[in-house]
């Protein structure tokens, strides 16, 4: 159980490990939820190691009510991760609020607020080890801040979800750089190649303090915007596939984590995920971007 907590950590040092991100990119940023007129609730979860108890695996569960005649949106989202013993839940509310720069362009910015509760039940490694006799309980409060310029086809965002002012659960495998301050810029914007095509390139960066640069870069196409076929690939090499079922009130997705390293790393990165989302009140056109 050490040996699999260690090496689901080492690939969830991330606050945010979806590879769904470019249709789920509230919790990272927030002002992005200015992009729809229509509220929204989306589910998205992952799971790693299939089968075995205590594998890896993330929930997380985003809501939306934009404030139309005021330019405005406000919601919350709720994040749990599991490996193992530890186990960490996340909740945090934000209000974002757009203004006007040109007859298609805006600039929109959020803050976001909530806690973070650490658990780590260590005795139930070992209850006779003095090592791992005492388990931890810590709860710390987190604020955010995010901006976002955007139209009808692109945006370009930068936030930083999470400022950590302190550390949780100090005798975690975490600790090193999983709670620091993590840095986001976001892109991505729609192209019609026909009437039947549409084209969504998307990137997500990471940065962390003493940690190496993390880049995400996908990209889905869309036929006559109700299905999409998507492909996403990040720097710490491994890529995934994605299958969506889109209408103007839902979406249903798929998608498949692989590593593509030819090195053996000794750790298992397929990764199966699973999003789901419901569009309610002002639905005037499908959600793509």
């Amino acid at each position: 159980m050490l040996c699999m907590a260690g090496t689901g950590f080492a690939q969830q040092q991330r606050l945010y490990n979806y590879n769904q991100y470019a249709d789920n990119l509230t919790p990272v940023n927030a002002a992005y939820s200015l992009l729809d007129k229509a509220s929204s609730v989306s589910v998205l979860g992952n799971r790693q190691l299939v089968g075995i108890d205590g594998a890896p695996r993330s929930f997380m569960l985003n809501a939306n009510f934009p404030l139309v005649s005021s330019d405005a949106a406000m919601g919350f989202y709720v994040m749990n991760e599991k490996i193992a013993v530890e186990n960490q839940t996340a909740f945090n509310a934000f209000f974002a609020k757009a203004i006007q720069l040109t007859p298609r362009d805006f600039l929109s910015v959020a803050i976001n607020a909530g806690v973070r509760n650490y658990v780590g039940n260590y005795s139930q490694l070992d209850a006779f080890d003095p090592q791992f006799n005492a388990d931890i309980r810590e709860t710390k409060p987190n604020i955010g801040f995010s901006v976002m310029l955007y139209s009808t086809n692109y945006y370009l965002g930068l936030s930083v979800p999470e400022l950590s002012i302190r550390s949780l659960g100090t005798a975690s495998a975490l600790q090193p750089n999983y709670l620091r301050s993590h840095y986001y810029f976001t892109g991505g914007f729609i192209a019609d190649v026909n009437d039947y095509l549409k084209i969504k390139p998307a990137t997500l960066i990471l940065y962390t303090k003493d940690s190496p640069v993390v880049g995400n870069l996908s990209a889905t196409a869309y036929l006559k915007e109700q299905l999409g076929l998507g492909a996403n690939y990040r720097t710490d090499k491994t890529a995934a596939g994605t299958l969506s079922v889109i209408g103007k009130s839902f979406r249903l997705a798929y998608s498949y984590q692989f590593g593509v390293s030819n090195r053996p790393t000794g750790t298992n990165t397929n990764v199966h995920e699973v999003g789901i989302s419901y569009r309610f009140g002002n639905i005037a056109n499908y959600k793509l971007l």
